[in-house]
C-alpha cells in the first residue's frame, strides 16, 4: 500500500514512513492511494485476529504478517474487557460500542495502544528516535503518554490547554513521571494545542532537527485501528453479513468519524453515518448548510468535543474534491486564512448522501445522561451521551436497523458531569484509584511558537 497527501505535493510513501511522518510535507494528511476491501470473516474471530485482518492492506509490504499479529495481539491483551470493545444494547434500537477499556478509559486506547507498538518495532528496526508532539482536548494526552511512557526510541511532548479538561484527564497526563514524558498546559484552546504542533511540523528544519513526529490523528495510523470497532460492532449487532447498520460518532477532530466512512468505502454496509457535536458545532453547521465558519470555543460538559478547527475533515474533503490535491490545498488556505468557506451545492449533497449532522447543547447532554440511566441503570459519559441524543433525534423515522453509538470514555473520566445529571460519582477503576494522590508534573507556557520550539529542543534525546 502506498500513501499520498491531501495536497498533492508531498512525496508518497509506504507505511512504515506515513507512520512516522505523522503530517505529511506539504501541509496535508496522509491517505492511502486507493481503498482496500475488507476481509471475508467467518464470526469466530477474536478482535485482534479481526483487527490483524482488516489492517493488514494497509501495512502489507512495510512489516511481515506474524509480526503484525504479534503486535496487535500485544496492543489489545492490555484491555479490561475480554471482547475488547463490548456492545450493549440501552434499548429503543440503540446499542453503545463502549470503546473505553483500555488503560486511560478511552476510545483513543483502541488506536494508540497499536500505534505506540508500532512506533517501538519500527525505530528499534531502523536503530532510530523521534519526538512526538501532540495535541489533546483531553482523551489523546493521555492514551499517547500510556503507549510511549519508558520506551527507549521516542520521546513525546503532549500539549493541552490549560484548565479546559476534566481534572481526571490532566492527571492522567501530568502523573506519569517518566523521564520521556513531557506535559505542556497551553494559556489557550486546542485549537491554539492544535496550531502549534502544526506550525512546529511546518518547520522543516525544525522537523528535521528534532525528528519530529505524530500520534494525534493526523497520523494514519490512527485512523486504520480505528475502522476495526466499526467492523466488530457491526458484526455484534447485524447478524449476518450485509446487514445495514447505523453509526452515531461524538466527534469534534473528525479522526474517528473518517474511520467509519473508510470502512464503508472498504464495504462495510452502512445505512446512516451520523455526525454528533455539542454547542461547538462546526461540523454540524458545515454538513447541513455547506458553511464552514470558525467560531470561539465555547466549554462544554463535553470538553473533548471543544474544537472548532476540526483537522481530519481535510481527509473527507479530499474525497469530495475527487481527491483533487491542488483544490484542497486552496480550499485550506482560504479557510485558514479568512476562516470561513463554502462548498456548493453538489458537493454539499456528496456530503448529505454519505453523513447527517447534528449537535445537542449541555442541558439536553445532561437529559439523556439522567434519563438513560433512570430507565435502564446505565451511566454514560458526556461525550457518549452527546452521540446517544443526536442518535434519537436523527434515526429515520420506522426504521428498525440497529443504531450503534460509539462510547467514547468511561463516565468516571468526567465525574462533574455525570455527578450533576444522576447524583451519583462514578468511581475510577482500582488501578487509578489513587490518581488524586499522585504527584503532578508539568509546565504551563502562552501559545507562543518561539517558546514552544525552545522548550522542546532543550528536551530531547538524541
Amino acid at each position: 500500500m502506498k500513501y499520498v497527501s491531501t495536497r498533492g505535493t508531498a512525496d508518497t510513501l509506504e507505511f512504515s514512513d506515513v507512520l512516522l511522518e505523522g503530517l505529511a510535507t506539504d501541509g496535508g494528511l496522509y491517505v492511502p492511494e486507493s481503498w482496500p476491501t475488507l476481509p471475508s470473516l467467518d464470526g469466530s474471530e477474536s478482535y485482534a485476529e479481526v483487527a490483524t485482518a482488516v489492517m493488514w492492506p494497509f501495512v502489507e509490504g512495510s512489516i511481515d504478517r506474524p509480526t503484525f499479529s504479534r503486535i496487535v495481539a500485544e496492543a489489545y491483551a492490555t484491555f479490561d474487557a475480554p471482547e475488547v470493545v463490548p456492545v450493549v444494547d440501552i434499548g429503543d434500537g440503540l446499542c453503545v460500542a463502549e470503546l473505553f477499556w483500555g488503560p486511560t478509559l478511552a476510545f483513543k486506547d483502541v488506536a494508540l495502544q497499536l500505534v505506540g507498538r508500532l512506533f517501538d518495532w519500527e525505530l528499534e528496526r531502523r536503530s532510530s528516535r523521534v519526538t512526538i508532539v501532540g495535541a489533546t482536548s483531553g482523551d489523546t494526552g493521555p492514551a499517547a503518554i500510556d503507549a510511549c511512557r519508558d520506551r527507549d526510541h521516542i520521546d513525546i511532548f503532549i500539549l493541552h490547554p490549560l484548565g479546559r479538561t476534566s481534572e481526571v484527564q490532566r492527571r492522567q497526563m501530568t502523573t506519569v513521571l517518566s523521564p520521556n514524558v513531557h506535559n505542556i498546559a497551553i494559556e489557550g484552546t486546542f485549537d491554539d494545542c492544535q496550531d502549534l504542533v502544526k506550525a512546529l511540523f511546518a518547520d522543516e528544519a525544525f522537523r528535521r532537527s528534532q525528528q519530529l513526529s505524530a500520534v494525534n490523528s493526523i497520523n494514519w495510523a490512527r485512523v486504520m485501528a480505528q475502522v476495526v470497532y466499526y467492523v466488530t460492532s457491526a458484526r455484534a449487532v447485524g447478524g449476518a453479513p450485509g446487514t445495514p447498520v447505523s453509526f452515531c460518532v461524538p466527534t469534534g477532530n473528525f479522526g474517528n468519524i473518517f474511520a467509519g466512512y473508510t470502512a464503508m468505502r472498504m464495504g462495510l454496509d452502512v445505512d446512516q453515518l451520523l455526525i454528533a457535536s455539542n454547542r461547538n458545532d462546526i461540523l454540524t453547521r458545515f454538513f447541513t448548510t455547506g458553511e464552514m465558519e470558525i467560531r470561539d470555543v465555547v466549554p462544554s460538559h463535553s470538553p473533548s468535543m471543544d474544537i472548532q478547527v476540526s483537522s481530519n475533515l481535510e481527509r473527507l474533503l479530499f474525497e469530495m474534491l475527487g481527491r483533487d490535491g491542488a483544490a484542497v490545498a486552496e480550499l485550506m488556505l482560504q479557510f485558514r486564512s479568512e476562516g470561513r468557506v463554502s462548498v456548493d451545492g453538489e458537493r454539499l449533497a456528496w456530503l448529505s448522501e454519505r453523513h447527517d449532522a447534528g449537535e445537542l447543547s449541555d442541558d439536553d447532554c445532561l437529559f439523556e445522561i439522567r434519563s438513560t440511566y433512570r430507565s435502564i441503570g446505565y451511566l454514560m459519559d458526556p461525550h457518549t451521551a452527546v452521540g446517544v441524543g443526536v442518535a434519537r433525534r436523527l434515526r429515520r423515522p420506522g426504521s428498525d436497523l440497529p443504531m450503534v453509538c460509539l462510547g467514547t470514555a468511561h463516565p468516571a473520566k468526567f465525574p462533574d458531569a455525570v455527578e450533576a445529571a444522576t447524583g451519583i460519582r462514578p468511581p475510577l477503576p482500582d488501578r487509578l484509584a489513587d490518581l488524586f494522590d499522585r504527584p503532578e508534573r508539568y509546565d504551563i507556557l502562552p501559545a507562543d511558537l518561539d517558546q514552544i520550539r525552545t522548550y522542546v529542543a532543550a528536551r530531547t534525546t538524541h
